[in-house]
Parts: structure tokens; sequence; C-alpha cells
């Protein structure tokens, strides 16, 4: 089964955080996780905040494991369609239309997802 980890699942992680233990399982099998352009932008941006960019970018190379999607035109368009259609914002949208498109479930705490298709939510 592929899953998208979503930003706040990378945190999780990261951080040892509350939900660590809802989200470790789905970071056993790298082949299996999409990864959107748009949560290594997200997740760059938080490291380099949070810790310093020497880490964001070890971070970053952990994420090269999964499967990196690019934005694509096809893919953009896909986005702004479910952005109109579920009220997303840009980024989530992005995301969302990565998951649907590589048919991955998105795995998340964010409540921006909650009531999709295809979403797998760990209320925080």
């Amino acid at each position: 089964m592929k899953v998208l980890i979503d930003t706040c699942g990378w945190i999780e992680w990261l951080t040892n955080g509350s939900l660590l233990n809802n989200f470790s399982p789905y970071f056993a099998q790298t082949d299996d996780i999409i990864i959107p352009v748009v949560v290594q932008y997200e997740l760059y941006k938080w490291v380099c905040r949070e810790v310093d960019e020497i880490t964001a970018l070890e971070i970053i190379g952990v994420t090269e494991l999964g499967r990196v999607i690019p934005l694509t035109t096809s893919l953009v368009l896909f986005a702004a369609d479910l952005a109109k259609q579920y009220k997303l914002a840009m980024a989530d949208a992005f995301i969302y239309a990565t998951a649907q498109q590589e048919y991955a479930e998105v795995i998340t705490c964010d409540n921006h997802f909650l009531n999709l298709p295809d979403i797998i939510y760990f209320p925080k």
C-alpha cells in the first residue's frame, strides 16, 4: 500500500511527538512512501527554522529514500480542481492531488484533510 506522510507526520517522527507511535509504522517501508516536493519544501523550511540548515539537508536526504513526486502541469491543474472541490489551501491541494494521482493514502494529523477520501487521520 502506498502512503503519503504529510509534513506534520514527518515532524512528529523527527521530534518524537505525541503521535510518534501512530506515524512510525508508515515509515517502515520506504519503498511505499510517496513524497511530494511540497512536503520536502515544508519540511526543509521547518527544520531550518527549528534546528539548522545542515540537519534540514540531512532530513531531505532521508525523504529521497521514498519516491519523490515533482509538480507537473497536469498535477497542478488536478490540485486546483481538488482545491475548489474541497476548499483546500494550495499546499494541501498539492499534497492531496499527489496522493490521489499515485493512489496513495495520506497519513496526517492536519485537520484540513479531515473527512476527505483516502485519509488516515490521527487527532492531536
